[in-house]
């Protein structure tokens, strides 16, 4: 029998093809993986099995995504969610009262709430860090399971080098987890770089369209698989077949909405720099930034996400309210323009000392450059912003 050699392939062709299942006939020759809108299925015998037998289980459309995640982030195992926090919240089962994690200090506002309400609640201490700048090993405690991250991070930029945190959680035999929203695994790949849990909102650029929830849980390791598996089948939050169809055909075009988001985005930085009510742009992609030379080192991109500050209040409230194709909307990493308004949307729930803290002011505006034509995207800008200044 001839033995099959694979050759390593690039990131935009695994968005597309799922090596391991090339050689298979089955799904009739279906190019698009079908959609098994089934709860449960058939036993040919006692004893016997198709190798699903509860959609709450495993199903075959879920599987199939999961497989390609895992293979987008070099991991052995993905699991797909109902959505990013519902993936986080699985993950958070990991830990039992009295535990103790790391946490940056600038994460998404869904995150802090659910660490600040219901984990804490639950037993779980927590330490907020700076973990792009201070020395996190200083914050390791006997009863310290994990670190949790962002890089970049939501919605300030911070950028954390993941091989150096890894070599700290290693040493002290905890874990880390990173949360790859912000750059997807077409730009970075954490597991590569030491992190034990990478985590998605596959709402955003995995699926890419704003019409689908979804979340991640991706690891390297067997026994953190075996975990997740079973909380997923225990709790029940596992992705609908028709959902994972979507993000399916999503992840499809990821690389080429990834490419021409990031061209526009480093457009509209350069121009939002230039703007006189424009007091600061923070654009990882940017030679001044900070983190420039680690993402230069750890990403093959910078991105989509930037935040821009304003000189005045009254400003970010007009340009939220004077916008047309750009939309005022929460989330990010679809095929439009997002703008955002961190202060009352996604950091709402934030501590306002925190806010403060991590530059989230309410003259700060987060942007999540689509794949329009940047010259209909800096068209609008230019006018909005003419409009704002009264001219």
């Amino acid at each position: 029998m001839k033995q099959e050699i694979y050759m390593a392939r690039e990131i935009e062709t695994k968005c597309i093809h799922l090596e391991e299942e090339e050689n298979s006939i089955n799904h009739y020759g279906a190019i698009s993986y079908p959609i098994y809108q089934s709860a449960t299925y058939a036993h040919p015998g006692v004893g016997q099995s198709t190798g699903y037998d509860y959609s709450r289980l495993q199903n075959p459309t879920r599987e199939h995504l999961e497989k390609t995640v895992a293979s987008l982030e070099n991991g052995i195992d993905a699991l797909a969610f109902s959505s990013g926090m519902a993936a986080i919240t699985l993950m958070m089962e990991l830990f039992k009262p009295g535990d103790h994690l790391i946490v940056d200090e600038d994460l998404y506002g869904g995150s802090i709430r659910l660490f600040n309400h219901v984990s804490e609640k639950n037993g779980i201490e927590f330490s907020s860090v700076d973990c792009h700048k201070e020395n996190v090993a200083a914050y390791i405690r006997e009863n310290t399971k994990a670190v949790y991250i962002e890089t970049p991070t939501n919605p300030m930029m911070n950028v954390t080098d993941i091989k150096a945190l890894a070599e700290i959680t290693k040493k002290h035999n905890i874990l880390l987890i990173v949360d790859n929203t912000f750059l997807s695994p077409y730009f970075q790949n954490p597991l590569d770089l030491g992190a034990d849990i990478v985590v998605h909102s596959g709402t955003k650029y995995l699926g890419g369209h704003n019409d689908t929830l979804a979340g991640f849980l991706v690891t390297n390791r067997e026994d953190i698989s075996e975990r997740f598996r079973f909380l997923i089948k225990t709790t029940g939050a596992g992705l609908a077949p028709f959902d994972c169809f979507l993000i399916q055909r999503g992840i499809k075009t990821l690389g080429v909405r990834m490419d021409r988001a990031q061209e526009n985005a480093i457009e509209i930085a350069k121009w939002l720099k230039e703007q006189d009510i424009v007091k600061k742009v923070v654009y990882p992609g940017f030679k001044e930034h900070p983190g420039y030379e680690i993402m230069k080192k750890q990403a093959r991109g910078f991105g989509a996400m930037l935040t821009f500050e304003l000189t005045k209040k009254e400003y970010a409230i007009n340009i939220l309210e004077k916008v047309r194709m750009i939309k005022y909307a929460e989330s990010l990493g679809g095929v439009e323009t997002l703008i955002t308004y961190p202060m009352t949307q996604t950091h709402a729930d934030v501590p306002e000392h925190i806010r403060k803290q991590n530059g989230i002011t309410d003259c700060v505006l987060r942007m999540s450059v689509g794949i329009e034509n940047v010259k209909d995207l800096l068209n609008e800008l230019e006018e909005v912003f003419a409009e704002v200044r009264g001219e």
